[in-house]
């Protein structure tokens, strides 16, 4: 029997990238790939010391912290050179400074997975100007860079950041079968009236994914369609402005905040309209899986997000920031019975491409290139 090609995957960001590891470990050939995580304390450790061969926590920060990042760096050059992996696989961009340093001059190969390039989010022009440079010089240290769509690739392309053949495109893949054995969360449950039109949002509550809109929008929308709901499914820095802001606009009786949950496409499966209100973004999971729970889309039309939505045929899109164009949507869907069911019966038969079985057989080739 061939050896079992040890990736050692190196993550800092949880939320998306950890949904993604956490597919990617359940579906993996454990025959043939031994996954070993490093990740910080953010992370359910507990969950992926079931789903990975290993796992190994270190106290990571997420913003530039010299003394704590030189801590990680050292502990993380001791790992990679005691446990030897055929490949060290970094995901996210702090993730992936820590381990194409921690790896400098060690014989493996080294994959980098953004998961987003950082110089695409909103901020100031300096701070765009200084992620460029670091994923310019740091891009020499790997062999390959996963994007997660098209639209990442086309970012990495415009701003030179590596040559051509060094970028791979492996598109995000979601868990079709764990969807689909999921168990609606029943409204009484929740509080919500059996007759309400629901307008969900999964997400974490951070200023990319705009709640902010989602809440002005809810506004505009309460005042079209009287017995609509409002749910958001995550947590994040901006929850006491989120809330406080539904509050301004009193609609507490209509909105319900859940937290984190394990089991998010429960309560996807209970809404009339799933959106995406992303001020940027590198692929936008939640789409593929709201499509997988047969919900109708609306979604900003930024980024990768037009690669997987398109405006009109399986979803609708929006400007970001436009609350009145998102309310416009909603209603759209919601007095036009034709649209929603099209652009569910569409979705129905386009989202076996983002299975997580594709996902997984790519990475492999990957590995063995």
């Amino acid at each position: 029997m061939n050896k079992r090609i040890r990736v050692l995957h190196v993550a800092e960001a949880a939320g998306g990238v950890e949904r993604y590891l956490q597919t990617l470990f359940k579906y993996n050939d454990k025959e043939q790939v031994e996954n070993i995580l490093v990740c910080s304390q953010n992370y359910d450790y507990k969950k992926f010391k079931t789903l990975a061969d290993r796992v190994i926590v270190l106290r990571m920060a997420h913003d530039i912290e010299p003394s704590s990042d030189i801590k990680v760096e050292r502990t993380l050059r001791r790992i990679i050179k005691q446990l030897k992996p055929d490949i060290v696989y970094a995901h996210s961009s702090k993730a992936g400074a820590f381990a194409r340093i921690a790896d400098l001059g060690l014989n493996n190969k080294v994959i980098y997975n953004p998961h987003g390039w950082a110089f695409n989010m909103q901020q100031s022009a300096k701070k765009k100007e200084m992620y460029k440079w670091v994923e310019k010089i740091s891009a020499h240290f790997c062999d390959k860079i996963v994007c997660i769509s098209d639209a990442e690739k086309e970012s990495a392309l415009r701003e030179k950041i590596c040559k051509p053949s060094k970028l791979q495109v492996i598109y995000n893949g979601i868990d079709l079968e764990e969807i689909e054995k999921t168990t609606p969360m029943s409204r009484a449950q929740l509080g919500i009236p059996e007759d309400a039109f629901v307008v969900g949002m999964v997400g974490r509550l951070s200023k990319q994914k705009a709640p902010d809109t989602f809440v002005k929008s809810a506004k505009l929308i309460k005042e079209k369609i009287p017995n609509a709901f409002f749910l958001m499914v995550g947590d994040g820095e901006l929850r006491d402005q989120v809330e406080s802001l539904i509050n301004q606009y009193d609609l507490g009786s209509s909105f319900l905040i859940t937290g984190w949950v394990d089991n998010p496409a429960a309560y996807m499966k209970i809404m009339d309209v799933g959106m995406l209100l992303s001020r940027w973004e590198g692929f936008g999971l939640v789409l593929p899986e709201y499509m997988a729970c047969g919900i109708p889309i609306v979604a900003t039309n930024v980024d990768a997000i037009p690669n997987i939505v398109k405006d009109g045929v399986n979803g609708l899109l929006v400007k970001q920031n436009d609350f009145y164009a998102t309310c416009d949507a909603v209603y759209k869907i919601y007095i036009d019975k034709n649209l929603k069911r099209k652009i569910i019966n569409i979705n129905e038969k386009s989202v076996k491409k983002f299975d997580a079985l594709r996902t997984v057989i790519e990475s492999l080739k990957l590995y063995t290139q």
